[in-house]
């Protein structure tokens, strides 16, 4: 219960622990976008890591990445809140949705341009 209890108390960590990851899981099983993003994070996350030169680059790789996923799961706890209150169209709605879309897709570009900017040079250049 919010305001319950000591904050710091190892259960109730312990409990934030199970909700983030029942969060994570319900993101896997219901949202497919998240399930493809996660995979490239799987892949992109070591690769990052191991291209990278020095610990700004290594975050300026990573960092991006971790954040699309972020950002997807708090897209559809929109969509879904969205959808649990208003079923019918409505365009404030809608325009909910498509800004939740449209804040993933921004961070996606950010994705592509640290890619590029890190790596064009060394690869290209």
């Amino acid at each position: 219960m919010p305001g319950s209890g000591f904050r710091g108390d190892p259960r109730q960590l312990w409990r934030a622990f199970r909700w983030s990851m029942s969060g994570l899981r319900a993101g896997w099983r219901h949202e497919a976008s998240f399930r493809l993003e996660a995979m490239l994070t799987v892949i992109l996350v070591p690769v990052g890591l191991w291209v990278g030169h020095g610990a700004l680059e290594k975050i300026a790789l990573v960092l991006p990445v971790i954040l699309v996923l972020s950002v997807e799961l708090l897209n559809s706890a929109i969509e879904a809140v969205v959808d649990k209150v208003s079923p019918e169209f409505h365009e404030l709605a809608g325009r909910a949705k498509d800004m939740g879309s449209a804040a993933v897709f921004l961070l996606l570009v950010l994705v592509v341009l640290s890619w590029g900017l890190i790596l064009w040079p060394r690869f290209l250049g």
